[in-house]
């Protein structure tokens, strides 16, 4: 049986529903999102450390998040989640309206469980007739449901309050430090810039400072070095590389690849048999 994918949006909410298929990918997260994994499983990776959320529990990941992704169907073939998105304007309108008040977390997890309880758990229940929600003229009771989340979120964890009203943007922070981690990211240099802390014009004097190269060709060359050391060290095959170096698709990657010139010079140490098996892997 082929694989059958269900998404339904209702603004701030979203359910996800498909079967017999490991989808993987990347994205950037704008927005604190809440989470309940119906069944599958998901599994998050921030450059340097893997997040699993398994069956039956619930997570919040952070805004202005980073993150690479495994949604992995159970062993019946179906991967389900509804996940709750809340967008900084319905935030602050809490925040004046309640007194809510956040000081900077010292979390800095780009996900994390949180515990189940009968409130979040009657909160999922609450949003099942997804097809009577979406129906139009709902737009308030969608709201409501949105507002009645994130007290519930502060009523049953109220650390999460630091989180949830930092309404801070990011700030300056260590360029080299960030770059070495986040390079296998495939985001515009505006997105970089802003995460850390800067313009796109301050972003790209900063970086050529610190890394002494154009941020794009140096993008490329530390991507391609560890797409080599993968496949050369690791055995693995471009078509497992070239979304974890951070290129959008397999074509550009072998292209940039082989007509590289640091590629064209290393390959002169090599053996024959390793330079025919390039050409193997990348014969279209």
């Amino acid at each position: 049986m082929g694989s059958q994918i269900e998404h339904r949006t209702l603004r701030q909410i979203t359910y996800t529903c498909y079967s017999n298929s490991i989808r993987e990918g990347e994205q950037f997260i704008p927005e604190h999102v809440f989470s309940y994994q119906i069944s599958g499983k998901l599994i998050y990776n921030d450059g340097e450390n893997e997040y699993l959320f398994d069956e039956d529990s619930f997570r919040l990941t952070r805004r202005n998040t980073l993150i690479k992704f495994n949604k992995v169907p159970s062993q019946d073939g179906e991967y389900s989640n509804v996940s709750v998105f809340m967008d900084q304007n319905t935030l602050r309108n809490i925040s004046l309206e309640y007194g809510y008040r956040g000081t900077k977390s010292h979390r800095s997890e780009p996900a994390f469980h949180i515990t189940s309880n009968e409130l979040l758990s009657g909160y999922i229940e609450s949003l099942k007739p997804y097809d009577e929600l979406n129906k139009p003229g709902n737009e308030i009771l969608k709201n409501l449901k949105l507002k009645e989340l994130i007290i519930v979120l502060i009523q049953t964890n109220p650390f999460l309050m630091d989180i949830l009203f930092d309404f801070t943007e990011p700030g300056k922070i260590d360029l080299e430090a960030f770059m070495n981690r986040n390079f296998r990211f495939n985001v515009s240099l505006e997105r970089f810039a802003y995460l850390t802390g800067r313009s796109l014009s301050t972003f790209q004097l900063d970086f050529e400072k610190t890394f002494a190269a154009n941020p794009r060709k140096w993008l490329q060359q530390k991507r391609l070095q560890e797409a080599y050391y993968l496949i050369k060290e690791k055995g693995a095959h471009t078509s497992e590389v070239y979304i974890d170096v951070g290129f959008q698709d397999l074509s550009h990657f072998s292209y940039a690849f082989k007509k590289n010139v640091w590629f064209s010079a290393i390959t002169n140490t090599l053996s024959w048999n390793w330079k025919n098996d390039i050409n193997r892997i990348f014969f279209f």
